[in-house]
């Protein structure tokens, strides 16, 4: 008797990655107090030569598989500088009854987070939620990119998923700066028609007291760029009242996108006291 894909799918054990990160200032430099990861999530925690500390998550088998419910908690304590970023891209494989993601980060007064992870890849047939709630203290500051390509556009699988749905609630002193919510689905129109010829879409947020010089910068620039017809990224910021702003970018192609990207973080190595790209670009 053959069992179908669907049956397979249904029969498929479910994966819960649960993970812990705390970093804590001591002295002039901040530490990984501790590092707790449940497979299929893994934490790599690596040295550089600045005053921040680095972790970077990755998941065993190379991406998300169907039934994947991975869960981070991070707490940054106050006066901490702390990135947190991926080993690889975050890749979602096809997955019937979907997979998800949720992060809670809690950031203390004086203290940094930068989440800066690779893009998501969705293959074709992909389910993927994602919940990123990030909770500043006052003083706080905020560093977040978040990138989604159109698939493996090679194989012909651009815009082929079916589902991506991504939530960002920022909150500073319990109070909401963000609270926003993406959701691309076929059913609502097909993908490939309504996003065109892009590849690849990025929204960038800065939030908080140490990073009012490079919203500052980032405001005066994107004001001055020239508005173009059929431009290969377009772009565009969205003032958070005097607490932040919010970038977003669309581009035909994800190496575009992360050149301009990179380009608008490029304050962030000064943050850090090293460079986190230097060695992967």
């Amino acid at each position: 008797m053959r069992v179908s894909e669907q049956t397979r799918s249904e029969e498929a054990p479910r994966r819960a990655g649960l993970a812990k990160l705390a970093f804590e200032r001591a002295g002039a430099r901040t530490i990984v107090r501790s590092a707790l990861a449940h497979s299929p999530l893994r934490l790599l925690t690596p040295r550089n030569h600045g005053h921040a500390a680095w972790a970077y998550t990755s998941s065993f088998g190379g991406g998300l598989v169907d039934g994947d419910h991975l869960t981070l908690d991070v707490a940054v304590a106050a006066g901490a500088t702390a990135l947190v970023a991926s080993q690889g891209a975050n890749r979602v494989y096809r997955s019937p009854r979907g997979c998800r993601t949720d992060v809670v980060a809690r950031v203390e007064e004086g203290a940094l987070l930068a989440w800066v992870p690779d893009p998501t890849v969705c293959f074709a047939g992909a389910r993927y939620a994602q919940t990123l709630d990030l909770r500043l203290a006052p003083g706080a500051s905020l560093v977040l990119a978040d990138v989604l390509t159109s698939g493996r556009s090679a194989r012909g699988e651009r815009w082929a998923f079916s589902r991506f749905e991504s939530t960002v609630r920022v909150s500073v002193a319990g109070r909401p700066l963000v609270d926003e919510r993406w959701l691309l689905d076929p059913r609502h129109g097909g993908l490939l028609e309504r996003l065109g010829r892009f590849e690849a879409m990025a929204s960038v947020l800065l939030v908080g007291p140490a990073l009012a010089d490079a919203r500052a910068s980032l405001s005066a620039q994107l004001s001055a760029l020239p508005v173009t017809s059929r431009a290969g990224l377009v772009s565009s910021l969205s003032p958070l009242g005097g607490d932040g702003v919010l970038l977003r970018a669309a581009a035909v192609s994800l190496e575009a996108l992360s050149h301009t990207t990179h380009e608008w973080l490029s304050f962030l190595p000064g943050l850090l006291g090293d460079d986190p790209w230097a060695r992967r670009i």
